[in-house]
């Protein structure tokens, strides 16, 4: 397998219900994961973009979280519905989505 241009990793932690952090999976990180594969299929990335689940990545309140390696930025609060945004605008294009960067003291 060749090195892949972007590896995205998708915070998938799950803590017990009621848990005062939460976790991403609580919070649809699932949906997330599933998305990125969908959009790896339908924009012909394979082998351009690896796709990881993840345990905890930090920012539990601010989940889910997804990093991208080698850039290392790290997004968080992301949604199903922004998950084509990344894929487009900063996987293929280069240009992270600043509105969805995690803020400078967490990461």
């Amino acid at each position: 397998m060749p090195k892949p241009e972007k590896h995205v990793f998708i915070c998938l932690n799950q803590r017990p219900s009621g848990h005062p952090k939460g976790s991403c999976t609580e919070r649809g990180a699932q949906d997330l994961l599933m998305e990125f594969g969908r959009l790896i299929e339908a924009r012909e990335a394979w082998g351009r973009v690896a796709i990881t689940k993840t345990g905890c990545l930090g920012p539990c309140e601010l989940g889910p979280t997804v990093l991208v390696y080698p850039d290392g930025v790290m997004y968080v609060e992301v949604k199903a519905g922004d998950v084509a945004e990344i894929f487009d605008k900063h996987l293929l294009g280069g240009c992270p989505v600043e509105r969805l960067m995690a803020p400078a003291e967490i990461w």
